[in-house]
């Protein structure tokens, strides 16, 4: 059972093939099993999981219930949830327990899905391994030397061992999508203002997005069902209408035109990545889709661009965090501006202190002009670079990493080469555009993402055509041998 996809939890718990306390029973057990060679949760919810469970029993034998009533999930510890500890991976926040949920977990509480606990991540979503948690690095369960991805490392290794059927994670500059290439998973990053970051806590706000990370493209759908939507608690969030996700699943992809940027099939893409993502393209063709090359001329200038926009969002957000109304306190500080160094000092971690002061140092007199307001104009070239590609096809493909999982401690102490990693991800998150990384293969027993990037709001075209893909392969119905 716990190899099935929510779709098909959904269907055994309608049948009465399984109750939800066992379910729920089922992965505590899995996760109490695994979760210290995988360090992919901070918190397991044992007792309020199966105290939900059993109310979600009630609830579906007195009809009273929704499609996913009574399945589990994990959400990434960023989101807050009222009584829980959100540590967001940092030992800033390692004793703050949040006194209201994040819109995004109501509404999954309104729905019935029960949380099974936090996941791991990187301190405060800045990383692409999920090595710079304050609790340790999780492992990729497909290779327990080799890193997750980043920062929604420990929601993808959870899914990708089966320790939870789906989960949650937030995505910035790839967050969502990269660990999900990494682990064999599926995982889509909304359009910006799509799923509300009310309770989620900030990174760079501007860039921030929460997402399904999932087994299948349905699933995805699913999720997105419940979480999507305008929330008036959250000014970023849009009043456009949301689909149904589920509706145009099964819908036809014949004379789908995907473009190919030159840019993103370089010499900086390994051989082995381009030759699985061709065979992948290959069966979007038998479908009926038709390939065209494009140019995105300015994708070298992402990284930089997100590099100081990011940052400088950062270095913002995280001034809140003085050891004076929440969070770690430094002991004994002899006046308040011992309390902030200290606090500050004593809290973040390297990387986080790292990207605080580039922030800084950006958004200073003399320099703001210089670099952040230059990155912010680059960010509108690349959007147009996207609008342009988008009035001549439907969607955009290509690979989500520049290579498969790399091992643990390889890139930790080489921030650049770790930026680097990020290239073909980070476009789509200043753009605010969505996107989603399907599982397409494997390199020496590693899994390899195919990502597809839509035009704003096509999270439903990009389902269809993950889904569809998903009907013809099998690469998504894969399970690390250790947890099989």
């Amino acid at each position: 059972m716990y190899k099935s996809t929510l779709a098909q939890l959904s269907i055994a718990l309608e049948s009465k093939k399984i109750s939800s306390e066992e379910l729920t029973r089922l992965y505590i057990e899995r996760c109490n099993k695994h979760n210290n060679s995988l360090n992919c949760f901070i918190t397991i919810t044992e007792e309020e999981a199966l105290k939900k469970a059993r109310q979600a029993d009630k609830k579906r034998a007195s009809g009273d219930y929704n499609l996913l009533t009574g399945i589990p999930i994990a959400q990434k510890d960023i989101f807050c949830t009222n009584g829980t500890r959100t540590t967001c991976g940092s030992k800033m926040l390692d004793n703050f327990v949040a006194p209201y949920d994040a819109t995004l977990i109501k509404k999954m509480n309104d729905a019935g899905l029960i949380m099974l606990g936090k996941t791991n991540m990187d301190e405060f979503a800045m990383g692409s391994s999920n090595e710079t948690s304050f609790y340790g690095p999780v492992k990729n369960p497909w290779d327990d030397c080799r890193v997750p991805g980043g920062s929604s490392g420990g929601s993808a290794s959870a899914v990708a061992a089966r320790l939870s059927p789906a989960a949650t994670g937030t995505d910035t500059g790839g967050s969502i999508r990269q660990p999900s290439s990494f682990c064999g998973i599926t995982g889509l990053k909304p359009t910006y203002g799509r799923v509300s970051r009310y309770g989620m806590v900030a990174f760079a706000s501007s860039l921030d997005q929460g997402g399904p990370m999932t087994q299948t493209a349905e699933d995805a759908a699913l999720i997105m069902n419940i979480i999507a939507g305008f929330d008036e608690h959250d000014s970023t969030s849009t009043e456009k209408p949301t689909d149904n996700y589920t509706e145009k699943l099964n819908n036809s992809i014949r004379g789908l035109k995907i473009g190919l940027p030159k840019q993103y099939f370089d010499e900086s893409l390994d051989n082995n990545i381009a030759e699985v993502i061709e065979n992948g393209l290959k069966e979007l063709e038998k479908l009926g889709a038709k390939c065209v090359d494009v140019e995105l001329p300015h994708t070298e200038l992402s990284i930089p661009a997100y590099y100081v926009v990011a940052p400088a969002e950062c270095s913002s957000n995280l001034s809140r965090y003085d050891g004076v109304r929440f969070g770690h306190r430094c002991k004994e500080p002899k006046d308040l501006s011992d309390l902030y160094c200290r606090s500050r000092q004593e809290g973040f971690g390297k990387e986080v202190k790292r990207r605080i002061m580039t922030g800084t140092y950006v958004l200073s007199a003399g320099y703001y002009d210089a670099y952040y307001i230059k990155a912010q104009k680059i960010r509108q070239i690349i959007s147009n670079d996207f609008q342009n590609v988008f009035k001549n096809v439907d969607i955009i493909a290509g690979p989500t990493t520049t290579g498969v999982a790399f091992k643990l401690n390889e890139k930790l102490n080489d921030p650049i080469s770790m930026y680097l990693s990020d290239l073909y991800t980070v476009s789509v998150n200043l753009a605010g555009l969505p996107a989603i990384s399907v599982p397409s293969g494997f390199i020496n027993k590693l899994p390899v993402g195919m990502q597809l990037i839509g035009n704003y709001f096509q999270e439903s075209l990009l389902m269809n055509v993950a889904h569809q893909y998903q009907k013809v392969t099998d690469w998504h119905q894969k399970i690390p041998q250790a947890y099989e």
